[in-house]
């Protein structure tokens, strides 16, 4: 038996580029079967006085004209939160190597699953009013669900650590959370100096979770090169699950710290709770 890698990190890049639109159509289905409930903003007392009007661009759906308005003009207007109302919501997907890992063919990516639950969320924060920012992107934070298309490439851009976040915004980091400690720590910490209050989802492979090898097993890294070969995959159960263990209550920890909170996903699961869990976890730290 065989636990092997399926890419490396540039290879898995290239792939994202090109399967961009589909996973943006998959987004869009998810996020659709998720049901926004109010949002922290839409509270009585604040009504008209929180939107503004801009030009509408390329994208926009049409519900989104203000006829009223744009009869008044030559131009067509969108209806628009005031910039002092939308908050700002960043995300990270971590791109390490080992995200591309799947031990079912009929299973997604680690990989593949958080970038579809991070763009159905940031789908999500848009139509609530929100902005949406990936982490690596030079371009200011996008308003408005039309920019999603044009800003897909933002989901390749990701920095191997989520090194800054703006001042008082929120975020969403989807990781499966394997990799030096260090990265998510210290990104936890320049968080919390900088008053930002987020998500931390933790994405497995349920071969990760549960460790079903047994027998003689080569353990493969995700370059396909041989690390770690045994007789009897088993016996190394109850230790590698004690360090799993650790390592999500060093996590969990260390949100709660942050004041962030944490969740745990295994790709085998539906995404649609997860997603409903994400957003309203950041909603309620508007």
């Amino acid at each position: 038996m065989t636990a092997a890698g399926t890419s490396g990190q540039l290879r898995a890049a290239a792939q994202l580029t090109e399967g961009l639109p589909s996973l943006l159509l998959a987004a869009r289905h998810l996020a659709d079967t998720v049901q926004l409930g109010d949002h922290g903003r839409r509270r009585a007392g604040q009504g008209d006085a929180f939107w503004q009007f801009r030009m509408a661009q390329p994208g926009d759906p049409a519900h989104r004209v203000d006829w009223r308005r744009s009869a008044r003009s030559d131009q067509a207007f969108i209806r628009d939160r005031e910039w002092q109302a939308a908050q700002t919501v960043m995300i990270w997907v971590d791109p390490a190597a080992s995200m591309g890992f799947s031990s079912e063919r009929n299973l997604p990516s680690k990989g593949a699953r958080a970038q579809l639950i991070s763009l159905a969320a940031a789908l999500l924060f848009l139509r609530a009013g929100e902005r949406v920012g990936f982490v690596g992107e030079a371009r200011p934070p996008m308003l408005g669900e039309g920019r999603l298309p044009s800003r897909l490439d933002g989901l390749t851009m990701a920095p191997a650590m989520p090194d800054h976040f703006p001042r008082r915004a929120r975020a969403l980091i989807l990781t499966d959370g394997l990799s030096d400690p260090e990265t998510y720590l210290g990104a936890l910490e320049q968080a919390a100096q900088a008053r930002v209050k987020g998500a931390f989802l933790q994405v497995l492979d349920p071969a990760e979770e549960h460790f079903p090898y047994t027998g003689r097993t080569l353990f493969m890294d995700m370059m396909d090169s041989p690390r770690y070969e045994t007789q009897e995959a088993a016996d190394l159960r109850d230790a590698y699950q004690a360090r799993l263990k650790a390592r999500k209550t060093l996590l969990s920890g260390a949100c709660a710290q942050a004041g962030w909170v944490y969740h745990g996903h295994i790709t085998h699961d539906a995404p649609a709770a997860v997603l409903m869990w994400l957003y309203r976890a950041l909603e309620g730290g508007a």
